[in-house]
């Protein structure tokens, strides 16, 4: 266990490590100057900006962009390791940890209920298409419900909107909670996060369990003809606990991983989500970064994207052992 902790933890390091240098590397190449993409927002609104090239010299300066650029990396990476991204070019001189912070917890709460219930739903519904003793008429709907996966997430928003906002008004259009509810934690409060955030959940989850389904069902097709699962048949064990015990039991075990490995593609998914239901999440936040060049924060939402994913495969790499024995034994 202490050599498999051990390349576990080596693999994350790596894995963040290399991420944070290609998040370094690639806003670089981009031909866009931060600093005159600051100044030319400031002076969009018609004005002029008296002194210009010694305010871009003093930004330059205090953004460390006039140092060499193995000087900027290694600042870079020292700052990363402490979460110091830096401070905002669009809202300067906010900190790009203060942002995140305010965002972070956003993301976590839409991002873990959508992908808790796709999962769920997935792996059930992928399941039940193969299981033989599931009725003819749920097995003829659930294919005809995946038809949503090939549609965008942006697009099942906008339709659940259109129902359940516009012609049905059941959920708010836009928002994480009441413009007159205060932000504290009272019923109140959870109650209208809950109620705001029922709409941008929905529009991932009608478009990514089709993503579980078909992989459980062909895992479930695999996992049915194994010699456990005759065996259990032949021993009259009830339907029921087959289905769980034998086959769900079995062939959940690489939905499991993959389920660390949405969590950054979910992030990345809720970008257009989050804008066209102005929710303040990090999905949000990055895209409002992009559209400003806002370096320092597309850079610190990218590292906690992957950091969080990173993260996810490393707990479940030390849950696998637990879930299935075979690891342990199998050293």
């Amino acid at each position: 266990m202490a050599r498999y902790l051990a390349n576990r933890l080596f693999t994350l390091f790596l894995t963040v490590f290399i991420a944070a240098t290609l998040i370094w590397i690639i806003p670089r190449l981009s031909p866009v100057n931060p600093i005159d993409a600051m100044l030319g927002r400031m002076a969009s609104g018609g004005g002029t900006i008296e002194n210009s090239g010694a305010i871009m010299e003093q930004l330059m300066e205090r953004f460390g962009f006039n140092d060499p650029w193995y000087v900027q990396y290694f600042l870079y990476i020292k700052n990363t390791l402490t979460f110091d991204f830096g401070l905002s070019t669009n809202s300067f001189p906010t900190p790009v940890a203060q942002m995140i912070g305010g965002a972070l917890p956003w993301t976590i709460g839409l991002m873990m209920v959508a992908l808790i219930i796709t999962f769920i739903i997935g792996n059930l519904l992928g399941a039940l298409m193969v299981w033989e003793h599931t009725p003819r008429p749920w097995k003829a709907v659930i294919p005809a419900m995946m038809v949503f996966t090939s549609m965008p997430p942006i697009l099942s928003g906008l339709l659940l909107m259109y129902v359940f906002s516009s012609t049905l008004p059941w959920f708010p259009l836009n928002g994480a909670y009441g413009i007159n509810v205060e932000p504290e934690w009272s019923l109140s409060f959870i109650g209208s996060v809950i109620h705001h955030g029922v709409l941008p959940a929905m529009s991932i989850v009608v478009v990514t369990f089709g993503f579980w389904a078909l992989g459980m069902r062909g895992l479930m097709i695999t996992v049915q003809g194994e010699d456990y699962t005759v065996l259990a048949k032949a021993k009259g064990l009830k339907k029921r606990y087959i289905l769980y015990k034998y086959m769900i039991r079995n062939a959940i075990l690489p939905q499991i991983t993959a389920f660390a490995l949405k969590i950054g593609m979910l992030v990345a998914g809720q970008v257009l989500v989050e804008r066209i239901f102005a929710y303040p999440g990090m999905g949000k936040l990055l895209y409002d970064a992009i559209l400003t060049q806002d370096y320092p924060v597309i850079q610190g939402v990218s590292f906690v994207i992957i950091l969080m994913t990173a993260l996810a495969v490393f707990l479940v790499d030390l849950i696998y052992p637990l879930i299935d024995p075979r690891i342990r034994l199998g050293g």
